[in-house]
């Protein structure tokens, strides 16, 4: 048995005045349709840190690169370490930059949610286009439906299985009552157990690759002054509106001579296939 000794009946209250603790720390593999494709996926990685009284999902590179921003040293550091990687000089001294050089690291994924089960709330941290921005919602109204006659073991653990419309789309997820937390990847919380998989149609998946115990202090998202609060619905019709119109604002932003590459190749923004939420 598995079984994870967890602090009884969620104690929450008494965590709310210190800084959060972790008790596990599960990794996921989170997929769905490249922003440029209506055929092809990608898979991003990601962590969750939880505990009984909130946790925090979010890609453990992209956050390295908002700690080392977040001072101005560290901001220095971090552009010298990329500008080493990235930077080549032609023998007529022109010089080209290319990011798939080297391993210097680099923000690509702008998502951090936190949830605070004493509060009962639930915060995004993303960037819609090309704003960053954060918005709440209550940890509530997920209305699943478990099957106790479903199970499969995923990274040795008993998982029941479970359905819930969430957002504009039907979930399927696998909870492990092994794991007594109440939380999951992305969004997904309210069941007797840690979510380790979830799907909407194979394209949208979330799955836990790994799961560890742990100590590790939740920390704060860095840089919280840089977002500005913004409606949920709001910023996914941005969202839509940016990459069906990505080539015009660019023209706009920077000058008419810029050549937006590969745009005339990419296929119109469907939600369907690249929103995870398609309720706005």
């Amino acid at each position: 048995m598995k079984t994870l000794l967890l602090s009884a009946a969620f104690a929450l209250a008494a965590c709310t005045a210190v800084a959060q603790t972790a008790s596990i720390k599960a990794a996921y593999d989170q997929t769905s349709f490249k922003r440029n494709s209506a055929t092809e996926t990608g898979t991003r990685k990601m962590i969750l840190l939880a505990g009984t009284a909130g946790s925090k999902y979010y890609n453990e590179i992209s956050e390295y690169c908002d700690s080392m921003t977040s001072t101005p040293a560290g901001k220095k550091q971090l552009a010298e370490i990329q500008m080493a990687a990235w930077v080549s000089y032609g023998a007529d001294g022109s010089m080209s930059i290319d990011m798939t050089k080297g391993n210097a690291p680099h923000k690509t994924v702008h998502t951090y949610i936190t949830k605070d089960f004493s509060a009962g709330t639930m915060r995004v941290y993303d960037r819609w286009g090309e704003d960053d921005g954060f918005y709440d919602e209550p940890l509530a109204g997920l209305d699943w439906t478990i099957a106790d006659d479903s199970v499969r073991t995923i990274l040795g653990y008993e998982c029941l299985m479970a359905t819930v419309d969430y957002h504009g789309r039907r979930w399927t997820a696998w909870f492990t009552p092994e794991i007594p937390l109440p939380d999951g990847p992305w969004k997904l919380h309210g069941l007797p157990g840690l979510i380790l998989m979830a799907e909407s149609d194979p394209e949208f998946r979330f799955e836990a690759t790994g799961i560890e115990h742990t100590g590790q202090t939740i920390n704060p998202v860095y840089n919280q002054d840089t977002y500005s609060r913004i409606d949920r619905k709001k910023a996914l019709a941005d969202e839509e509106y940016f990459f069906k119109n990505r080539e015009s604002i660019i023209r706009a932003k920077y000058g008419s001579d810029i050549i937006y590459k590969g745009q005339r190749e990419e296929p119109p923004f469907d939600r369907t296939k690249h929103a995870l939420e398609t309720d706005y």
